[in-house]
């Protein structure tokens, strides 16, 4: 008994033993004059260890502090909690085809209720079991490319990603759905979008902002939109399919380059940054609008795979009394590329213009993004922004600096040539930038 009741200890441990209670059990627990009922369940590792956890009828789980006299009683007796897979549904025929490509993250991961620790567990198969809905939208193939949380991504895995997303299209896929963690699902869309050349078709990053075991989980609904924008939507680019609000409505798909997480735990934690959306779906009716006249149309694209990247690109967000041997010792230690997140239009202190134009002379290539949100670099308006300018210093519009960052180590893996760089990093490949910035509210 005392294996099955791991975790709790006191007064706690004492009630549940004289009940005879296990996990799974549905008890009933009086305290205070009060009555709640739910199912036993495991303490979490971090828990209060002479709390009683309970998960309630709707879903919730609570905490019940023992108290003297509290009592315990057990109504029916249950199999410990688990994770159990759900039966595959069929696959639906005269259906769409798409691919689902799991990398890890929340919308792939379940709670262990041993350590209370959100676990990258589940499969892109569990996904597809647990979202029958799917069966209904398209012919849904899952594979597993990775299982990592998206802060333990880096270009290699951007990488993988690329070549496995076209594997899938030029295998015959209508779309592409890629389930991956929020936190840098930004940096990969930007990378995919970069990596992939003339799209046929819909390229679909989702996350969720909680685990799909989660009665309030966002998965299986930002899932749903990410199987229609892929089967059926009429844009061929790489995109992140998220809510656009925080309760259950439409499902947005951000443009990969324009794409930013803004919240750390809402639903609608992604927006477009000076841009709209590329579309919405309603996921009850799958209907979609496109909310842009500008974006690659389905099947005009001949896909080209150039997933490579070099590392040697730094992102430094510029602060004031900021040290400027930073660039001297990034030259030193053979970066090739720096991207600056600078004030306002696009300034750093004056200190900077000698070791940036050390650093453009010995072939190192420096851009200028702006660490503001809306709006975008001018650097011809100020003094400050015409001396960097002087010194070699690249303006890049209104991208955001996360997606320069990223197109920089694509333009690197690409040719050695530092002109060419500069040349790629001033034009507008995949919708990054834009010749003029609308104020989209």
């Amino acid at each position: 008994m005392a294996e099955d009741l791991s975790g709790y200890a006191g007064s706690a441990l004492e009630a549940l033993r004289g009940a005879g209670a296990r996990p799974g059990d549905r008890i009933r627990i009086r305290r205070d004059g009060e009555a709640y009922e739910g199912v036993l369940i495991p303490r979490p590792g971090f828990g209060d260890p002479e709390s009683i956890i309970v998960k309630l009828p709707n879903g919730y789980n609570i905490g019940i502090r023992a108290k003297p006299g509290i009592e315990v009683e057990v109504l029916e007796r249950g199999e410990r909690p688990g994770y159990r897979r759900a039966p595959i549904p069929p696959l639906g025929e005269g259906l769409p085809r798409i691919a689902l490509l799991g990398t890890g993250g929340t919308i792939a991961s379940r709670v262990d209720y041993r350590t209370g620790a959100v676990e990258p567990a589940l499969s892109a198969e569990d996904l597809y079991a647990a979202v029958p809905e799917l069966s209904g939208i398209a012919r849904v193939e899952a594979d597993v490319l990775f299982s990592e949380f998206s802060e333990n991504l880096e270009a290699r895995h951007w990488r993988e990603m690329a070549i496995g997303a076209a594997k899938r299209l030029e295998s015959g896929a209508e779309g592409v759905v890629i389930a991956h963690g929020t936190d840098t699902m930004g940096y990969s869309a930007a990378a995919l979008s970069f990596a992939l050349r003339g799209l046929p078709a819909p390229v679909i990053l989702v996350g969720a902002q909680r685990s799909s075991d989660r009665p309030s989980s966002d998965a299986a609904t930002n899932l749903i939109g990410a199987a229609i924008f892929a089967s059926r939507g009429p844009f061929a680019e790489v995109a992140v399919a998220m809510h656009e609000g925080v309760s259950d409505g439409p499902i947005a798909a951000h443009r990969g380059t324009r794409v930013r997480k803004c919240h750390t735990s809402r639903r609608d934690a992604f927006k477009s940054i000076n841009s709209q959306p590329l579309a919405r779906c309603d996921v009850r009716s799958g209907r979609i609008e496109m909310l842009v006249e500008d974006y690659r149309r389905r099947g005009e694209g001949s896909l080209e795979v150039r997933p490579d990247f070099d590392e040697r690109a730094l992102l430094l967000k510029y602060y004031p009394s900021m040290d400027p041997s930073i660039v001297d010792w990034a030259v030193d230690e053979g970066y090739r590329g720096i991207v600056f997140e600078g004030t306002g239009l696009g300034h750093v202190s004056k200190k900077f213009s000698g070791p940036i134009r050390r650093a453009v002379e010995e072939g190192v290539v420096v851009c200028m993004a702006s660490q503001c949100l809306w709006g975008r670099v001018n650097m011809n308006v100020y003094s400050t922004g015409r001396d960097l300018l002087a010194a070699g210093a690249i303006p890049l519009g209104d991208m955001l600096p996360e997606t320069a960052l990223v197109k920089l180590m694509w333009a690197l893996g690409q040719t050695g040539d530092p002109g060419e760089v500069r040349a790629i990093m001033a034009a507008n490949l995949a919708g990054e930038m834009s010749g003029r910035t609308l104020y989209w509210g």
